[in-house]
């Protein structure tokens, strides 16, 4: 679309609505984010927009059994005014908002919050079962068992959700970062080629 396949240039791409949430480690994997940040790189502002599913926690995909108590006219007025808000006064620069919205009313939320993205586990995972997958020779299913959930900080995209608030949250663009103490990775590419000709922790 960036390169012209719908006419015109333009200025925004909003993903979603994702039914379930992408908080936490789940925006690493999400296509809804991706399509956002994926929008930036091309120079053009992405806001992704996903709801929470009753009964999945923060950080739960839906299915369709799920999906029917899914309150889409609260997200898609949260979306509307979070695009109005943009519009209203553009960045400079290409951004990524990605906002987490609770399936409740609109009128039952119990405000909104400027996240960061959460990095504890929100369930901890006990074990993962293979079961074969009846019909299908050589073809099985994941089960996950799954232990206890954990108390999400209020301050990150999962905790918010959970407390019943909208979670906005700006991602930052993927850059470099020194390493973590072990030169090790380094000896063992200088070994295979030589000396680098640029080095930084």
């Amino acid at each position: 679309a960036r390169l012209g396949v719908y006419g015109g240039p333009f200025d925004l791409v909003v993903s979603g609505i994702n039914p379930g949430a992408n908080v936490g480690r789940a925006v690493y994997h999400s296509g809804t984010v991706g399509a956002a940040v994926t929008a930036r790189n091309g120079g053009v502002s992405g806001i992704a927009i996903s709801q929470a599913v009753t009964g999945f926690g923060a950080e739960g995909q839906g299915w369709d059994e799920a999906l029917v108590g899914q309150q889409w006219d609260s997200a898609a007025t949260v979306a509307q005014r979070v695009v109005e808000g943009w519009i209203a006064d553009r960045p400079k620069e290409a951004v990524v908002i990605n906002v987490n919205v609770p399936n409740c009313a609109v009128a039952d939320m119990k405000g909104w919050r400027r996240t960061e993205i959460g990095h504890i586990v929100p369930v901890a995972m006990a074990t993962a079962d293979l079961e074969a997958k009846e019909g299908h020779e050589g073809a099985f299913y994941v089960r996950m068992n799954y232990g206890a959930q954990a108390q999400m900080p209020g301050d990150t995209d999962g905790g918010a959700v959970e407390n019943g608030e909208v979670a906005i949250t700006y991602v930052s663009r993927y850059t470099d970062v020194p390493s973590q103490g072990s030169t090790a990775v380094n000896d063992a590419l200088t070994s295979l080629v030589g000396k680098a000709s640029t080095l930084h922790s």
